[in-house]
């Protein structure tokens, strides 16, 4: 490591210059890379609810579907805006109930039972069908042209159309969360360090990483819009402590009377030895969340477990670049670094110490199952403003047509038309079914194909299936949605074992199962993985045990205050709070832990120890933790798609949870348990 470090320091011109490149090219990475704004595409291949969408793409040519709600217009505008419609490239098929009248045949013509689903107050429905998946570029541009084409009292609902608005909030936000990160994390790198000039090149270097780890995704192929509104505040608050280690080394260095290339060689040493364990804790913590069968963990473990990758790789070469390029300018801004006295609080630990870990002991239980309480909702309008185009179309659907929760039956085109029928009275008189349209019942009231237009005839046939609509009064992703979407299940493989239910209310069903089932496994294989790797850091058999206690503890309060103020989370939030808050913060507790063990080998007692490691670690970690903090919780504030701003929220909370954990309970545990700890720990001394 050593000669690296001197070819780092000699080379610190070319490393900024080949930096450079790699920026530019990043960037051209980033632009490329395809951003995701659907979560449903996550989930498996080879569920049946996927198949059925697969199904609907393949055989009906409806990768996608929306209804357009239409007020005050003739039914001469609305068959001409059907034309405009079917002139875009993505478009299917359009169809209306004009498509059946045209512009003198009146409404009577028709049952009332039919019409009133599609007509009233005035208020008509298109049902728009688009030749790829719901949230394809081709079908999020078809949609747009749409929205350009379409009058003020037209709207457009539908997964499709939420896609795009989640995409256009998206997009306008991501810019000003870095530029809160930034600013926020700044403020705190300004007050901390002893130089004005440093948190600049600090957050540089770390922007340089952030941008490499972008542009990168490129050979990903795509990211969520989830991943990339997180990964730069994540990235940012996760290794900005692996900088102002090596600044702190560096400094160090040069006071003891080293020369700038002399010091930064050593500090580089420092680094890789210190961040090393730490980083590959935090790297691990994210990789964990590849194992997720919502594969949106693949995703965001991959990418994040790279941003660290790559920060540490620039703190290593690009940011003792920036430091020696830049000296004179750091040593002009000197400033006197504001540091807290902790002396009083660590004294207060160290004295107290039994009844902090006697309130730890009574408080573990009743957080751990608070935690495993917190109330969630999938449904994915939830998490967006109530004030988009797709939220008021899909409430107005509600409201004027009892439109909720609207489901595709897919059955075997050679079914008996008996059988279709008993199918659709069972599902019909089900408590919680609005209706059920199919060409069965059309013809039983009296519109045969004959009088059907055969854009009409081909939504509902295919050359090997035939489909019903099925819709529910039952919120989507509600229990008794998920219970009704069952039975319905149940029925329709009386009549054909391969019948698939499809539509987004099912989808929703498997996400909630899959979702629970990830819930646990990413947690346990989180701690796992955790284990076995600060087995090896640490040489210790009881410390990993006891770190990870009190991050879980940790953890266990930040849900627990979810739980208790009654907030429901989006589904993601539990499933990666736990990795990513254990991930990034177990680093507190390796740093005071191992500085502990170096006091009690060096013959301190075990309170001499703790406090010691108290005045040496205290600070750091404040600092790391304030950064982590502001560089999320800014962006928790600001956000308007409360995915991402629940989550910032969270992990913002579990920063300064996990900070006061480590600086006041993690000594209580050193202190309570020396005997074993030194017993099950490798010797240093």
């Amino acid at each position: 490591m050593k000669k690296l470090a001197e070819h780092i320091c000699k080379n610190k011109n070319k490393i900024l210059i080949v930096s450079l490149i790699l920026m530019v090219i990043s960037f051209i990475g980033m632009k490329l890379t395809k951003i995701n704004y659907d979560i449903l595409v996550y989930l498996p291949e080879e569920i049946e609810t996927v198949k059925g969408q697969n199904i609907l793409t393949d055989e009906f040519g409806m990768g996608a579907y929306t209804i357009v709600l239409a007020e005050n217009l003739p039914s001469k505008d609305i068959l001409a805006l059907e034309e405009n419609f079917k002139n875009i490239e993505g478009v299917s098929k359009v169809v209306s109930i004009y498509d059946v009248l045209g512009t003198n045949i009146p409404m009577d013509f028709l049952p009332s039972e039919v019409t009133e689903k599609i007509h009233k107050e005035n208020t008509d429905l298109l049902f728009v069908t688009f030749e790829e998946s719901t949230s394809s570029l081709s079908t999020i541009e078809a949609i747009r042209e749409m929205k350009e084409i379409a009058s003020s009292s037209m709207h457009i609902s539908g997964m499709s159309a939420m896609v795009l608005d989640t995409m256009d909030l998206s997009e306008s936000e991501i810019a000003i969360y870095i530029v809160i990160a930034v600013v926020l994390c700044l403020l705190v790198l300004e007050l901390s360090l002893d130089s004005y000039f440093v948190p600049i090149l600090l957050l540089l270097n770390i922007g340089i990483s952030i941008l490499f780890n972008l542009g990168s995704n490129v050979l990903l192929g795509e990211i969520s819009y989830i991943t990339k509104a997180l990964v730069a505040v994540l990235q940012l608050g996760v290794t900005t402590d692996f900088s102002i280690f090596l600044y702190h080394a560096y400094e160090n260095k040069k006071k003891s009377g080293f020369s700038n290339q002399e010091a930064m060689r050593d500090a580089i040493g420092e680094t890789f030895t210190s961040v090393a364990g730490s980083s590959l804790t935090t790297i691990a913590g994210f990789l964990v969340l590849i194992t997720m069968n919502l594969t949106l963990g693949r995703d965001l473990g991959l990418v994040m477990a790279k941003g660290v990758f790559l920060g540490v790789v620039c703190v290593l070469t690009v940011f003792p670049s920036l430091l020696l390029f830049f000296d004179k300018a750091i040593e002009k801004t000197k400033h006197k670094e504001l540091k807290i006295n902790f002396k009083p609080l660590n004294e207060f630990v160290v004295r107290h110490h039994k009844i902090i870990f006697v309130i730890f002991l009574i408080l573990f239980i009743p957080t751990y199952l608070a935690n495993s309480k917190v109330d969630v909702y999938y449904k994915m309008d939830k998490s967006l403003p109530d004030t988009l185009d797709s939220s008021v179309a899909n409430q107005e659907l509600k409201e004027k047509f009892n439109i909720v929760s609207p489901e595709i039956i897919l059955y075997n085109k050679d079914m008996k038309i008996e059988d279709v029928e008993n199918m659709v009275n069972r599902i019909e008189n089900m408590e919680g079914i609005d209706f059920v349209l199919s060409f069965s019942k059309l013809e039983r009231l009296g519109v045969t194909k004959d009088i059907l237009p055969s854009d009409l005839v081909s939504v509902f046939e295919s050359g090997n299936y035939k489909m019903m609509l099925v819709s529910s009064l039952y919120e989507i992703a509600s229990d008794e949605l998920n219970e009704q979407v069952s039975l319905v299940n149940a029925i329709i493989h009386e009549y054909d074992r391969d019948a698939i239910l499809a539509g987004e209310g099912p989808l929703l069903k498997d996400l909630v199962t899959i979702s629970d089932e990830d819930f646990r496994n990413v947690n346990t294989s989180s701690i796992v993985c955790i284990l076995v790797i600060m087995l090896f850091v640490l040489q210790s058999f009881s410390l990993p045990v006891l770190l990870i206690l009190s991050i879980e503890f940790a953890i266990f309060l930040n849900m627990s205050v979810s739980y208790f103020s009654g907030v429901v989370l989006p589904f993601v939030a539990p499933i990666v709070l736990g990795t990513i808050q254990l991930g990034a913060t177990i680093d507190y507790a390796i740093l005071m832990t191992t500085n502990y063990m170096k006091q009690r080998h060096k013959g301190l007692d075990k309170q001499s120890a703790v406090l010691k490691t108290m005045e040496y670690c205290s600070n750091s970690i404040f600092v790391s933790g304030m950064c982590f903090f502001a560089a999320t919780f800014g962006v928790g504030v600001y956000s308007e798609l409360e995915m991402v701003g629940t989550l910032c929220s969270l992990i913002s909370r579990g920063a300064i949870i996990s900070m006061a954990v480590v600086i006041m309970v993690l000594p209580s545990i050193l202190l309570i348990f020396d005997k074993l700890i030194l017993k099950t720990s490798k010797s240093k001394g």
